[in-house]
């Protein structure tokens, strides 16, 4: 779930007394579990059909003959299908009850199919997978075990696959190299910490590496596979975040994406003959996120993110100079790809008013081509809103003035004044993003309910200066960027700053529990997914192979000073100022939030007389995968919100 709500800081004194715990109406209904949630009135679900019957489509690589594979879900779940032509037949391929990841084609030697990622319930002990399309079987090819097995990487002319895995020791990510003739696998790298495989040379002889510590510090290296040798290189300023990092044709020089002493991640060139690094989309003061090299070595195409809207270029190689493109709908571009004569390009594109599909931009005549249409319901797309970008002031301020904050503004017609739903993105090294929200649209359309998406200090696509002011110690400023998105509803004729509810996951979730006890007044509702209600016990029953990069972001809890900080903010610590009503929904086999962040927030806030609906969802993880869970947590938080939000 890529967008959630969100909250900020002004105490309220707690109780004189604790109330009397409310009553628990348990119901378990196969791997469903729910407390004091009421039954879902058949008049709520069918008007709700159609907008949950909404499916998108993502590119995930070409085929030889001109087809491509696709993700798509026509089921419970996102499975791989194959098209052949545009707006072709979707063949479905693989048909698991659990959703598929990482899906990525083969180059013509390594075999005709894809390899794919897939866990169980939710665990993110994500095993490796061989699909070969002209047996129609699927081999798994990692040990099956409780281990990650992440980012999968083809060689230039497919015959070796790269992978990061956490079997060694289940918290360090090593690398392994599978030789696909043969099918052995062996480890190439195990110098501990987070690794991941980034570009093999032409030849397949060495490989391009990273090592993640944070969303702002990785460093780079390349490995020798024959000897082992690492070398990592040098990194100006010290510490840098890094992004794409890719072999030029020439298999000397490289490509890399970093942020070394600018504001945002840029892409370069280096040539180790050449002297310093060329800065190749210097003039485009946004981030770059995605960079593709075509297999014939003659163009690369880069997306920046340009305030929450992707910008798509394609520059020859070597002589970087920008081609012409077809108009592309604006919105949000995905997975890329070029085919493999390098003549064509696809992309995924989504936008608030459609679902992710897959275009195909001929390069020698800048053509646009659709090749999958997915299907919105039977619903009048014409319908659907697209938000306002507004930006409104905070606390502080930056160069002598205010500093704004930056939203997506999703207003229903009419005149209000509408209640308000503030939606609070994870991460929260992340951003919120204008994309296709089903549930946002009915919530606009149907309910008349305004949905605000900020991102708040500390979300990725502003800068690293931006992205580090909620770090360690300064967590509630983040918090009190919610206390001032209320302030500007309350300006807006518009809206109803008295009925105004939050929600969000993951982190989103701490923020929505966060707002509830400071806004406590000011606030109607929230609803919580898969949130950390307490930093301390987040930390030690996390993961572990992602303590060490969560303590990066909110401070190693093991330091004295941190460890009291996080007591003193815990929502949990502060349940008692939490009066009004709280959903929380789970998913049992989170490994990042597990349940018992949920479980200890549930019985707080009900131990002091508040309302609480809880849902626990045993076959699921972080967030919610397969149609049948999300379409019931859907239509509990409509009805949530009906009953505390919307009614008078």
């Amino acid at each position: 779930m890529r967008t959630t709500l969100l909250c900020l800081s002004l105490a309220l004194a707690a109780p004189a007394f604790a109330a009397e715990p409310t009553a628990v109406v348990r119901e378990e209904v196969g791997n469903r579990i729910t407390e004091n949630v009421p039954a879902v009135p058949a008049e709520l679900l069918e008007r709700l059909n159609r907008y949950q019957n909404t499916r998108g489509a993502t590119f995930a690589g070409w085929l030889d003959d001109g087809s491509m594979i696709i993700g798509t879900r026509f089921g419970e779940t996102n499975q791989a299908h194959r098209v052949r032509t545009p707006l072709g037949m979707r063949e479905q391929l693989t048909f698991y009850p659990e959703p598929i990841n990482a899906v990525d084609t083969a180059p013509a030697a390594g075999g005709k199919g894809f390899v794919f990622g897939k866990d169980v319930g939710g665990s993110e002990f994500w095993q490796l997978f061989w699909y070969d399309l002209d047996k129609r079987e699927a081999t798994m090819f990692t040990d099956g075990k409780r281990s990650q097995n992440t980012t999968p990487l083809w060689s230039r002319d497919g015959r070796q696959l790269a992978w990061a895995s956490t079997a060694r020791n289940g918290t360090d990510y090593d690398l392994w190299v599978r030789d696909m003739a043969s099918g052995q696998a062996r480890q190439v790298l195990a110098e501990g910490g987070l690794w991941t495989p980034m570009d093999f040379s032409p030849d397949g002889k060495r490989l391009l590496v990273t090592k993640y510590v944070s969303i702002n510090e990785s460093y780079p290296g390349e490995l020798d596979l024959a000897t082992g040798k690492l070398e990592l290189f040098p990194v100006d300023g010290g510490k840098a975040a890094f992004n794409a990092f890719k072999y030029a044709p020439d298999g000397r020089s490289v490509y890399f994406v970093s942020d070394e002493e600018r504001e945002f991640l840029t892409l370069r060139h280096h040539d180790p003959a050449g002297g310093a690094p060329t800065l190749v989309s210097g003039g485009v003061p946004w981030d770059v996120e995605t960079v593709e090299i075509s297999g014939d070595g003659r163009h690369l195409a880069y997306v920046a993110n340009e305030d929450g809207i992707s910008r798509l270029r394609v520059l020859t190689i070597p002589g970087h100079r920008e081609i012409a493109l077809p108009t592309l709908p604006i919105g949000v571009i995905g997975n890329v790809g070029f085919s493999p004569d390098g003549r064509q390009l696809a992309v995924t594109l989504n936008s608030a008013t459609s679902p992710s599909d897959v275009y195909v931009i001929t390069l020698a005549d800048a053509t646009l081509t659709r090749w999958t249409q997915s299907e919105v319901g039977g619903l009048d797309a014409a319908k659907f809103r697209a938000p306002t970008l507004v930006r409104y002031e905070t606390f502080d301020e930056v160069d002598g003035k205010r500093r704004t904050i930056p939203a997506f503004y999703y207003r229903p017609a009419g005149d209000g004044p509408f209640p308000v739903v503030i939606n609070i993105h994870g991460g929260p090294e992340s951003q919120a993003l204008p994309v296709f929200n089903p549930s946002i649209q009915f919530l606009v359309e149907e309910l008349k309910v305004a949905v605000l998406v900020p991102n708040v200090r500390g979300s990725s696509g502003y800068g690293k200066g931006y992205l580090q002011l909620d770090n360690g110690l300064k967590r509630e400023d983040s918090v009190r960027d919610i206390g001032a998105l209320l302030d500007w509803i309350g300006r807006q004729p518009e809206l109803d700053g008295k009925r105004v509810g939050v929600a969000g996951g993951s982190y989103g979730g701490y923020m929505v529990l966060a707002s509830m006890v400071h806004y406590n007044d000011r606030i109607r509702a929230g609803i919580d997914v898969v949130g950390i209600s307490d930093f301390g016990t987040f930390l030690k029953n996390t993961e572990s192979y992602r303590r060490d990069l969560r303590r990066a972001e909110y401070g190693d809890e093991r330091i004295p000073e941190i460890k009291a900080f996080h007591d003193r903010i815990a929502p949990l610590n502060n349940a008692g100022r939490i009066s009004r009503p709280l959903f929380v929904a789970q998913g049992y086999n989170d490994p990042r939030v597990p349940w018992t962040e949920a479980e200890q927030i549930v019985k707080a806030v009900r131990g002091n007389g508040g309302e609480v609906w809880y849902l626990l969802l045993k076959d699921e993880g972080h967030g919610f995968r397969k149609k049948t869970n999300t379409d019931y947590f859907g239509a509990a938080s409509v009805l949530f919100w009906q009953q505390h939000l919307i009614a008078d």
